[in-house]
């Protein structure tokens, strides 16, 4: 029988309310604490290894985070590195857009009359306000955008880099889009038909027959490509839908053609949904080990939190401890300006997988 001293670990240590912390000092008490606290410390620390080491770092984001007020967080993640390659829903990079735009959110209450908002085109997220005429405007605006493009399909990452350089070139304002665009960062949106995005460019091939044709597979086949290429790879997942099980699914699919590559290394979420109804969302990291997403011996870590609490604080505390690693970080090359993606020089396939490297 174990001795009961072998069973504890550390003690506890109560957290000491100081003046002036910085996130980093605030992150690193919370590891001594419990629950949500001590896991956000601990994707901290996870997301910290993940910079240091030689890795491919996608980030997922879901939910209305651009619309909730995250969006310059992710602009900033994108512009600096702390990330590779992102996945995204079409509402996040939607609403980033209609910042860039020089349009606002506003703050509201969940509580309003939405008979009231319906009837002055107002739309409501929760506790945040938009106006639905400027959101004509928007969907407008990508119609015309699409009109431009090529009678040919386009992946989701080919497109959206052309829709970030239209956007940059036209406002100059800092953004998701235009921070990916400029940073040479990939962005696939595998469900970009879900989204107001998808509206506009539906409202282009309306106008100009044969428009806006998205390759979806081609985002698979891209993706899973990314993972043959550079093999370590990492997952940081915000809100889980559709961008989480791609990003996972993209080592499932790369393992079927290369083997050896054996799932993300690194996995960390920030999740509000729960395991226990069966979704995707709320799944596991082990879960996922049983796909062979994630690596047998993976360091990760889920943390069940709203990202609107959880990224500003590691963000901050990332800005403030990781300079100098992301100044000396080997990080991917890519060039998107074509139908084919290159990685460090190295031109990809677009209609088949690498061969095992």
């Amino acid at each position: 029988m174990s001795n009961k001293r072998d069973l504890f670990g550390p003690p506890i240590e109560p957290f000491l309310v100081e003046p002036n912390l910085t996130g980093e000092e605030i992150l690193d008490r919370m590891a001594g604490i419990s629950f949500q606290g001590r896991n956000l410390a601990t994707a901290y620390r996870v997301w910290r290894k993940m910079l240091a080491d030689d890795c491919l770092v996608f980030l997922g984001v879901a939910g209305a985070l651009s619309a909730g007020g995250l969006r310059m967080i992710l602009a900033h993640l994108i512009a600096h590195r702390y990330v590779d390659c992102v996945v995204s829903t079409g509402a996040n990079l939607y609403h980033d857009l209609h910042e860039c735009r020089g349009r606002q959110h506003f703050q509201g209450s969940p509580h309003t009359d939405d008979r009231a908002l319906q009837a002055a085109h107002i739309d409501r997220v929760y506790d945040t306000l938009m106006n639905e005429d400027e959101f004509i405007d928007n969907d407008n605006w990508i119609a015309a955008f699409s009109g431009g493009l090529d009678n040919r399909p386009y992946t989701s990452r080919e497109l959206l880099y052309r829709l970030g350089e239209h956007l940059w070139n036209e406002t100059k304002r800092d953004g998701i889009l235009t921070s990916a665009y400029r940073a040479n960062v990939p962005i696939f949106c595998p469900a970009i038909a879900d989204s107001s995005i998808g509206m506009g460019l539906s409202q282009g091939r309306h106008s100009t027959a044969g428009t806006a044709q998205i390759d979806v597979i081609g985002d698979i086949i891209e993706s899973a490509n990314l993972v043959i290429r550079k093999r370590r790879t990492a997952s940081i997942v915000l809100g889980g839908g559709t961008p989480k099980n791609f990003i996972n699914q993209a080592s499932v699919q790369a393992e079927f053609y290369s083997a050896g590559i054996g799932g993300h290394c690194y996995a960390l979420q920030i999740v509000t949904d729960v395991p226990h109804f069966g979704g995707a969302s709320g799944s596991t990291l082990d879960e996922a080990r049983s796909w062979g997403k994630v690596a047998a011996d993976a360091d990760q870590v889920t943390v069940n939190a709203d990202a609107t609490i959880a990224l500003p604080l590691l963000a901050t505390a990332l800005s403030t401890s990781m300079p100098d690693v992301l100044k000396h970080r080997r990080f991917s090359v890519f060039t998107l300006n074509g139908p084919r993606i290159s990685v460090d020089g190295d031109l990809l396939p677009n209609n088949r997988f690498e061969e095992q490297r």
